[in-house]
């Protein structure tokens, strides 16, 4: 079985150690393939990069995460952590428009029925100011100390600047940093968000900032408007990072209204792209995770980490992402569908999953499947030496003397061709 499985990996000199940070236990066997039959409830804890969590359901930066009431909501409602939305230094340099999502429904262009699979926004980091967000996160910790929050961050090209922000955060008391390297609208002239994750050269000099600085566990989000996102992540762990988040939204164009010809979200008759997510980039997502716990487990020790993010609505959409080696599994658009009680359902049905198939912990099949990835060309053998086998079993006794008086039917059936 193929594993990433994580012993505890942290920053030092965290001030908050004692209460978010656990040890990892000592390896598991590996499971896959026998009978288990447990008395018990399957156990959906987690832990990666020393961070214990009580499940793999994380809500994802954006909208489910912009200020204190709906992050609370979100730790009583049972996820097991909560990303905030991004914030930078100087908040008002952030503008954002009105309308900025737009839908795709199976069905029709432009259709009001049918079921949600598209979502795209043009929505930009929070434009709250930095000191109410710290305010709040630090609000947030004080009363949910066992629940584990994590701050999204994004700055221009300014190594001052990514230190000063870095040190306000970690002050409130929040779990791990996850850096925006993948916004892939709004500001880029500033370079930040994708403009950075799409270069590696500046990827790694902001990456060896942000880890000389921080205290605590760092994941860098990716940006999957790129060739290969093999790249970037090699370069963000190779500078620090103790994990990675992928994938953030893609680069895309919703769509144009066939009676007026302006663009989707249309803002006073002119539109931008913007991000695409939900269930149509889970696909997308799975190559996309898949490609880089691929690299990383035969590049990296086992203590590097993944949160998976793409069209999660279902327990088995985060069945999926985990049988790919991924730690922890992000949520956004869905929760902005469905709510933030979407946990409930997700543990269930993850829980359903794991029943199934006897796992009792998330380690018993983390990365179970990504072992049966391979080339086309390996496929192509393979598929002959299957036929081959196959082709031999039909073709019977090759001579008169195998013949056995045991086993005469069946070898009789052996040879008929009808």
């Amino acid at each position: 079985m193929a594993s990433l499985k994580l012993p505890t990996q942290i920053k030092p000199n965290h001030p908050f150690t004692s209460q978010t940070l656990t040890k990892q236990g000592s390896e598991r066997p590996n499971r896959v393939g026998f009978r288990v039959f447990a008395s018990t409830e399957p156990d959906l804890t987690v832990q990666v990069n020393g961070l214990t969590l009580p499940n793999p359901f994380v809500i994802g930066s954006g909208p489910p995460g912009t200020n204190y009431t709906v992050m609370k909501r979100a730790f009583d409602e049972g996820w097991g952590a909560v990303i905030a939305k991004t914030v930078s230094l100087d908040a008002s340099k952030v503008i954002n428009v009105t309308p900025r999502y737009a839908r795709l429904k199976a069905g029709a262009n432009g259709s009001s029925k049918g079921q949600i699979i598209g979502w795209q926004n043009i929505e930009l980091i929070s434009d709250r100011p930095l000191e109410t967000m710290l305010k709040e996160l630090k609000q947030l910790k004080e009363e949910y100390p066992d629940r584990i929050l994590i701050a999204s961050i994004m700055e221009e090209y300014d190594k001052a600047a990514w230190e000063e922000l870095i040190d306000r955060v970690v002050q409130t008391g929040i779990d791990a940093i996850e850096i925006n390297f993948s916004c892939p609208h709004g500001m880029p002239e500033r370079r930040m968000g994708a403009a950075v994750g799409q270069d590696c050269v500046l990827l790694e000099e902001v990456c060896g900032w942000i880890n000389a600085k921080s205290t605590v566990p760092v994941w860098a989000k990716m940006t999957p408007n790129i060739t290969d996102i093999t790249q970037p992540t090699r370069v963000a762990l190779n500078a620090g990072c103790e994990g990675v988040s992928a994938i953030n939204t893609i680069m895309s164009v919703m769509g144009i209204n066939l009676t007026t010809l302006r663009p989707e979200p249309c803002v006073e008759g002119y539109s931008t792209p913007g991000g695409y997510s939900a269930k149509a980039v889970h696909p997308i997502a799975l190559a996309k995770v898949m490609n880089i716990a691929k690299m990383m487990k035969s590049e990296f020790s086992k203590e590097h980490s993944i949160s998976a993010i793409g069209g999660v609505e279902t327990g088995g959409d985060a069945a999926e992402f985990i049988l790919l080696g991924a730690n922890t599994v992000q949520v956004c658009t869905g929760v902005m569908m469905h709510g933030y009680g979407l946990v409930n359902k997700l543990c269930s049905e993850l829980k359903d999953f794991m029943k199934m198939h006897n796992f009792t912990t998330i380690e018993d099949f983390r990365g179970a499947s990504l072992e049966y990835f391979t080339t086309h060309m390996d496929l192509v053998k393979r598929q002959k030496e299957a036929i081959q086998q196959r082709k031999a079993i039909r073709k019977g006794l090759q001579s008169d003397k195998d013949w056995t008086g045991d086993g005469f039917v069946k070898e009789t059936e052996s040879m008929v061709s009808n």
